[in-house]
């Protein structure tokens, strides 16, 4: 074993000079991330997920890694006192003296009256770490790889050891729940490990039989108090050898295969009461999987996982050009500036796979802010590993509707359900108003109160921007069914509170929220810094959304007739959008001073994505102060570059149509602002932290950004490659999805499409916009047909449910 850490050395730098002696799979399949060596830090192990469990695998070869994870692992509790009343009247005075311009004692009076007491607000947290210490026979290691198949969704670890061929596969299994590893040896007996748990909660733990067991609680006092109840299991199956239960771990001796099998189950949300037992449930998952083979468990895995993944496809012409380097490589090429057009496909293929590993239908939460891939990082900080719902969130899910997954959508409803009910009682104890209402940062214990401070808490339209998700996904499935019973009722409530909560400016007539901030940002006024103001750009943004969805709602069930009359008219006293003195998109309702120049945020261009409030089409004007906006924060000194910021601008920049400026975007994202396994961070430097942190937001958000420079379509109005940067001048995709139940795939030499197929899962009728659309062949199932073309170059279609329109040169 002496030789394993020398060995393993010379192999990492012979493959740095001689990349052409890697294994021959890596080069011919471009849906892999792999590497040479080992990881050496969290930030290069790979991630799998069944959408409650997750592991984060190293691929060590004298010890193996995997990090536990799973995705109700929260400290925290449910807290009553979360807001602090306040009522209509007190509400009133406030909001007279910012119509009295006095901001000062206004910021002041709602500082000390409409924050939160977040005593117990919790946050998600690992397991801890399985420890598998091997022991080898004598000899050199050599041919080491290491690769994540997107495909299959499996973890692979290969090497040698002397003349023995060692072979770790682990997978995520949702239809059996369990992280499932085999490992074998191509001689027998050439297994010996010892497993051991390195737990980061309070947790007991005891080898018994063929199993380590833990036993603990998650409590976590960095974010108040409380925390759930858990116990997980890791059992040993072996083929050959001997196995023994050593204290607090296994020992597995001469076996010529092993297959670990791991759960944890808690007592979240105490479903005890329901007859669900979290510890026997857990012994009963291992029980059964035990029952199993690898190979059934792995064939089961992948047939329920691949349906999913395979409905995408894309492809920019050079995928394996750079195929034949190790993925750290590649991102390091890319990080130095370089353009990696198969990494730029890779990666939106990765953030379709970290969704479905993330979320499921039958995922019990939604996907946090790192989802359950947790570093030990950002639970530690004070922003924690929680909902941010004034973009993370939100940001999580935006691949999923364009990506082709709109089931994974469906734990987000969920949890929107049960926020709507807490947020009743924050709506009618701070507000004084009927329906629903949540702000900036939430858990799964029903937090919907203002945060702790406003500066970054008083954003009530936060519920707004959550709930818009279940219109854009009735938008993309056309799902009525779903528009009824899930969508509308959720919207409704959440538009009977901003009715009741708006209120008339005396000052103009306009119908405006407040006190409430633009996220999280401030402004100056008479010398001073504040945060609150009356009606700031995102809430008007927000609230039009919801009404606007409420409306169409209400008219695609024929239901509410007097509600939608209320929301004609509410929309009707909603202020313009205002262009401000240097030429950008006003943030505020006035045109106040920037106080930061450089900040992060820019909530108020929400107009222009992921809505369509600003288009180039419709409002020019206000699409130029929108690229305005975002070259001043670019420009500004100290830009706030983080992984959620930068995907952004890649939507603002693909809107505006500018494939450069969303290019170079794209390759900050995939090079400065990620790792050596692709996931994406939030930089050291930026809201405190001291090194990088991984944050889940940047790897989906940017791949929607990827596929909205390819296909857009909004406003009734569906375009091709409208933002194609030079790099991408060949390609093609399968499966991207369009509003209006629309679902395309495309090809492209030199720029020029070559052949496209829409298809139709529900009658639509809708614009079609493809450059020199005249010089095409036209088909509807088959039937060729000439298409009359608009004076914009665009073509109306018209489609029944199943239909094919294929146009091709």
């Amino acid at each position: 074993m002496r030789n394993i850490t020398r060995s393993l050395g010379l192999i990492i730098g012979a493959a740095l000079l001689f990349s052409g002696c890697l294994p021959s799979e890596a080069t011919e399949d471009t849906m892999k991330l792999w590497y040479d060596k080992p990881a050496d830090e969290w930030m290069k192990s790979l991630p799998l997920g069944n959408g409650r469990l997750g592991a984060m695998v190293y691929g060590g070869v004298e010890t193996e890694t995997i990090g536990l994870n799973e995705s109700t692992m929260w400290s925290g509790e449910y807290d009553e006192h979360q807001q602090r009343p306040l009522g209509r009247d007190k509400l009133d005075q406030i909001r007279k003296l910012f119509f009295e311009d006095n901001l000062a004692e206004g910021n002041h009076i709602a500082g000390n009256t409409m924050a939160g007491s977040p005593h117990s607000a919790g946050t998600h947290l690992p397991i801890g770490d399985l420890k598998l210490n091997f022991t080898y026979p004598e000899g050199e290691l050599s041919d080491y790889h290491h690769e994540l198949d997107l495909t299959t969704a499996t973890n692979t670890v290969t090497y040698k050891v002397g003349d023995t061929e060692y072979t770790r596969q682990c997978i995520a299994s949702n239809p059996d729940d369990v992280i499932a590893m085999h490992i074998k040896a191509s001689r027998p007996e050439s297994i010996t490990v010892e497993l051991e748990l390195q737990p980061l909660r309070n947790a007991e733990v005891v080898a018994s039989g063929n199993q380590l067991i833990y036993t603990g609680n998650a409590e976590f006092e960095k974010h108040g108090r409380g925390g759930v109840l858990f116990e997980g299991r890791i059992a040993a199956e072996i083929k050959g050898g001997t196995i023994k239960a050593d204290g607090k771990k296994l020992l597995i001796d001469k076996a010529t295969e092993v297959l670990l099998l791991s759960d944890v189950r808690t007592n979240y949300k105490n479903t005890t009461f329901a007859g669900y037992d979290y510890q026997q449930k857990c012994k009963e998952t291992i029980e059964a999987a035990s029952k199993k083979s690898f190979k059934t468990l792995r064939n089961t895995h992948v047939e329920d996982y691949t349906p999913l993944f395979s409905r995408v496809a894309l492809s920019f012409g050079e995928n394996g050009k750079f195929s034949h380097l190790p993925n750290d490589q590649r991102w390091a090429r890319v990080k130095a500036g370089e353009s990696d057009p198969g990494l730029d496909a890779l990666f939106f293929q990765y953030a379709r796979y970290l969704l479905i590993s993330s979320s499921r239908p039958n995922s019990p939460l939604p996907v946090a802010l790192q989802g359950f891939f947790n570093d030990n990082l950002a639970c530690h900080m004070g922003w924690t590993n929680d909902y941010h719902l004034d973009i993370n969130t939100e940001q999580n899910y935006w691949i999923a509707n364009v990506g082709n997954l709109p089931e994974c959508h469906l734990p987000l409803f969920d949890y929107i359900k049960d926020l709507s009910v807490h947020g009743s009682k924050i709506a009618q104890d701070l507000y004084g108003c009927k329906g629903w209402t949540a702000h900036t940062t939430s858990n799964p214990w029903g937090y919907a109160a203002v945060s702790g401070s406003i500066l970054w808490g008083l954003f009530p339209t936060a519920s707004s921007w959550i709930t818009s998700h279940v219109w854009t996904q009735y938008e993309y499935t056309q799902d009525k069914n779903f528009l009824k019973e899930t969508a509308y009722p959720l919207l409704k409530s959440n538009a009977e509170f901003l009715l009741d909560y708006m209120v008339t400016d005396p000052r103009n007539n306009y119908l405006v929220t407040g006190p409430s901030i633009s996220p999280e940002n401030s402004f100056r006024y008479q010398g001073q810094e504040f945060c609150a103001s009356m009606m700031p750009t995102c809430d008007r943004v927000l609230v039009y959304e919801i009404f606007s969805a409420c409306l169409k709602s209400t008219e695609i069930l024929n239901v509410d007739a007097a509600f939608a009359d209320s929301l004609r008219t509410a929309i009707s006293k909603l202020p313009p959008f205002r262009i401000s003195a240097n030429g950008g998109v006003q943030e505020w309702f006035e045109d106040y001073e920037e106080a930061h120049p450089n900040h992060r945020h820019t909530t108020h261009l929400l107009s222009l994505y992921p809505y369509s409030q600003i288009t180039l089409n419709k409002t020019p004007e206000l699409a130029n102060a929108a690229r305005i906006t975002i070259e001043r924060r670019l420009a500004a000194k100290d830009w706030e570059d983080t992984e959620w910021s930068r995907t952004n601008m890649i939507c603002f920049y693909a809107r505006l149509k500018d494939p450069i400026k969303a290019y170079n975007s794209v390759k900050q994202l995939l090079g400065p602002l990620s790792r050596e396994n692709m996931f994406t961070v939030s930089p050291a430097g930026i809201a405190g932290a001291g090194e990088d942190i991984f944050a889940f937001d940047g790897n989906t958000a940017g791949a929607a950004g990827i596929a909205e420079m390819l296909l857009q379509g909004y406003d009734n109005r569906i375009e091709l490659l409208p933002c194609l940067p030079e790099e991408w001048k060949n390609g093609s995709f399968k499966g991207l999805c369009a509003r209006g139940g629309i679902e395309l795939d495309a090809s492209w030499k030199n720029a020029q499409i070559e052949q496209t197929e829409l298809r139709a899962s529900v009658p639509a009728e809708f614009s079609f916009r493809i450059s020199n659309a005249s010089a095409y062949n036209w088909k509807m199932n088959k039937k060729t047909f000439t298409p009359e073309i608009n004076a914009d170059g665009s073509v109306q279609i018209s489609m029944n449910a199943g239909d094919k329109l294929t146009v091709s040169l």
